[in-house]
């Protein structure tokens, strides 16, 4: 799984108009492939930034989300009400699953992306 974390300034005046259309950026979100979870923060120190984190199975999903023409065209909504583009940063969650089999040997496994799924599973 990946998180997400989209870090926008709105400018002055322009905030609930920047929450509308997060709102709905999330609601078409929901319904992507690969979509866990999200939330929208908004700094009490400085009401001008907002935070969107959002938890993907796995970055390759995320990515087709991030270009997408739907998410595009409401990004394009939102740049006017930008103070400065947004800056979009990827987490991987830091686990390793093991297990020990009956003979005490150790066995350690990683996630695999979606698309490294997929590469295997045509080999």
């Amino acid at each position: 799984m990946v998180r997400i974390i989209i870090e926008r300034h709105s400018g002055p005046g322009k905030e609930a108009e920047l929450e509308n259309l997060l709102v709905e950026l999330r609601g078409k979100a929901i319904a992507q492939r690969g979509y866990v979870s999200g939330e929208t923060l908004r700094s009490i120190d400085d009401p001008s930034l907002w935070l969107v984190l959002s938890t993907w199975l796995d970055v390759d999903l995320w990515r087709i989300w991030e270009n997408s023409q739907q998410r595009e065209d409401i990004d394009r909504k939102m740049q006017p009400l930008l103070t400065a583009p947004p800056k979009t940063s990827v987490y991987t969650f830091v686990w390793n699953a093991c297990w020990y089999d009956d003979e005490g040997r150790r066995w350690d496994t990683t996630p695999a992306t979606a698309g490294q799924r997929a590469r295997e599973s045509h080999s």
